[in-house]
């Protein structure tokens, strides 16, 4: 795969740039890097011998076939996704490559449809979340089982990542306040805890209850008996400054990008950057099956899984179609590679002996994915 052409859109940003850095790392040597502002690219050419820096606009249909042309896959880092769309994808299709989008999420696959990509794969939210928080829980959940995530903690917050997380308002993003139980979503089941003290978060958080659509999906794929989602936050600031923007006429939604960025640096002050995902299979006796993961910076991970699915995809792991991540990527060996990733502060998966997960937690796994 060493002379396969990787064409990563946003490929110096946060996530972009870690993504093309692991990449290059796992023997990948043809990578091309493009956006609207070619110089930010020269200093990650400077790391990586023969990548290739290119111009390209996303709005300008001509621009974005050039820079797919002749690529073998399409790697979208860029934002805001809700802007995007499958606009990056349809290109990559015509291109005839394979294509992997960070993010994408709902909106964007059905936007694309079912026509594209028949001898090719097209894999939508490949990062941390979604993507991680879908994945991960496999590792320790199984039909019947009680389910609870928790994700968020204290972290900057991007323009274009501020930008997404106002539009990801609305059903095809998840529903406030539900739970999946006994098979459907049930609305208002759950309530906001404040100040409560969570397993792999530092401090006392608030965590406010949002099932994803993800999450729907992997309770309903895993037939599980409850699955409840909460997003964990330092402090109020940020579900404040959410709750104003929600509040507002969508049509001034670009308001609060701002403001939700202030948010975030005040919740930085004083504390260390700090990300947690957990999973926990709820029981009323014993030590429950878990999985925990921690980092200081969800965006750069995110590359790191954006990376694992290009590999994936172009080693013919993922058949062809479209997909969400979390339904192609192997949990095992994903994780396998994660704990291995400097970017990673730990990964612990502890499962309750003889369950089917005690394997995974006890031995560790060659993933084998390598560009040469």
């Amino acid at each position: 795969m060493a002379d396969q052409l990787i064409a990563a859109l946003g490929g110096y940003g946060a996530v972009g740039s870690t993504a093309v850095r692991r990449l290059a790392e796992q023997g990948c040597t043809h990578i091309r890097v493009g956006g609207r502002n070619p110089a930010r690219g020269l200093a990650l050419r400077s790391e990586i011998p023969n990548l290739e820096v290119s111009y390209v606009d996303i709005d300008n249909p001509v621009s974005l076939k050039e820079f797919c042309s002749g690529a073998d896959l399409v790697l979208n880092c860029a934002g805001p996704s809700y802007r995007i769309l499958d606009a990056v994808a349809r290109a990559a299709s015509a291109a005839g490559a394979h294509y992997v989008d960070v993010a994408g999420d709902v909106p964007a696959r059905r936007a694309l449809g079912t026509t594209t990509f028949t001898d090719r794969a097209a894999v939508f939210s490949a990062g941390l979340m979604p993507g991680l928080t879908g994945l991960l829980p496999r590792l320790v959940a199984t039909a019947g089982d009680r389910v609870e995530i928790h994700v968020g903690g204290a972290v900057r917050v991007t323009p274009a990542s501020a930008a997404d997380i106002l539009l990801a308002n609305g059903p095809d993003f998840g529903e406030s306040l539900a739970a999946w139980r006994g098979g459907t979503v049930i609305p208002r089941a759950l309530t906001p805890l404040r100040r409560v003290e969570l397993p792999g978060f530092p401090e006392p958080v608030d965590a406010m209850p949002f099932l994803p659509t993800e999450s729907t999906r992997l309770a309903a794929e895993l037939d599980l008996a409850e699955l409840r989602f909460y997003t964990v936050y330092a402090s109020e600031a940020i579900p404040s400054a959410l709750a104003m923007a929600w509040a507002d006429d969508p049509e001034f939604q670009a308001d609060h990008v701002k403001p939700l960025i202030r948010a975030a640096t005040s919740d930085l002050r004083g504390r260390d950057p700090y990300y947690s995902l957990t999973a926990h299979v709820l029981t009323d006796t014993g030590q429950p099956s878990s999985v925990a993961l921690h980092t200081a910076d969800p965006y750069q991970l995110s590359g790191v899984v954006a990376a694992l699915t290009a590999v994936a995809a172009l080693s013919g792991k993922i058949r062809p179609g479209v997909h969400f991540a979390d339904e192609v990527l192997d949990p095992r060996s994903t994780a396998d590679a994660l704990r291995h990733d400097p970017l990673v502060q730990a990964l612990t998966i502890h499962a309750a002996t003889g369950s089917s997960a005690d394997h995974i937690a006890h031995h560790e796994i060659n993933n084998g994915n390598r560009c040469g």
